[in-house]
């Protein structure tokens, strides 16, 4: 058996086209352009190139960007008053704090100082509690991401057992809040395993659908995958073999019934998803 690739990349470009075409018909009916804001606080590489795509993606779908850099030894004061000039700001629709960011800095503080309403990342405690009642104002974009890679793909998701290896407030837990929801996209029965998963691999044979965000490289094997699972990977490692995910893709490959590799998986999603929900901070409100 080898595993079908599932193409994040190629879904990510006809989400996003289908988000320019609803971005054009805003634009005609308000009068107004989608704005995100992305905040970068010190000279991290890797969020470096991930706020240089999100603005390419901006671009193609219509939606204006604003890049607001701070220098790494940024006192959480400056930081905050930034975000609430952005917040005050009606151009501005979205705003997104990469992170990470530096020790010095109080992340949950400053996340939590982002207007809900423009928390276009869904980590505000408001936005993630309307997430667990099952009525969200933003879906979290890289679970929302993965969602739609399973819809679309027609990877069946109710009554499917989903493993998800890690459980970070970004991608893990939200994942599992969100398939575990009752309509499209959610019935199912989410387990969620992290370091202190007794017996890991047993739990992950038992999965129809495995959904891997533990950072670290090629953490998955094939003894840990169900023959003709799907398997999701979210890691991205450099080494010095270049960027792998946290799955061993050609064992799991061989493995699996369907696989995301990486990159080009993923993570273009979360972009589109990001994008989407710029949009819909905007027709918010637009009122």
């Amino acid at each position: 058996m080898t595993a079908a690739i599932l193409d994040g990349k190629a879904l990510a470009e006809e989400l996003r086209a289908e988000i320019a075409r609803q971005v054009a018909a805003f634009k005609a009916e308000t009068g107004a352009t989608p704005c995100l804001a992305a905040v970068l606080v010190g000279e991290n590489p890797a969020g470096q190139v991930y706020v240089r795509n999100k603005r390419k993606g901006c671009e193609q779908a219509g939606i204006d960007s604003q890049l607001h850099r701070l220098p790494a030894a940024a006192s959480n004061a400056e930081l905050l008053e930034l975000i609430e000039r952005l917040n005050r700001d009606p151009a501005v629709h979205g705003i997104l704090v990469q992170l990470p960011l530096p020790d010095a800095v109080d992340e949950s503080r400053v996340l939590d100082a982002v207007d809900p309403l423009k928390d276009v990342d869904a980590f505000h405690p408001q936005n993630v509690g309307r997430l667990m009642q099952g009525r969200p104002r933003f879906l979290p974009c890289t679970p929302h991401g993965i969602q739609q890679l399973l819809l679309r793909n027609q990877i069946p998701i109710a009554g499917s057992h989903v493993v998800v290896i890690g459980r970070s407030d970004i991608v893990g837990k939200p994942m599992a809040a969100m398939l575990m929801q009752r309509g499209t996209g959610g019935d199912a029965t989410v387990t969620v395993c992290h370091s202190r998963t007794r017996d890991l691999p047993a739990v992950t044979r038992r999965a129809d659908i495995l959904i891997v965000a533990i950072g670290r490289a090629k953490f998955v094997t094939a003894e840990m995958v169900k023959p003709g699972a799907v398997v999701i990977d979210v890691g991205i490692n450099r080494t010095d073999a270049g960027l792998v995910g946290d799955v061993d893709f050609e064992a799991v490959r061989a493995v699996a019934g369907q696989i995301t590799p990486v990159p080009g998986g993923v993570g273009p999603l979360t972009i589109a998803m990001l994008l989407h929900n710029t949009l819909a901070a905007a027709r918010m409100q637009a009122g």
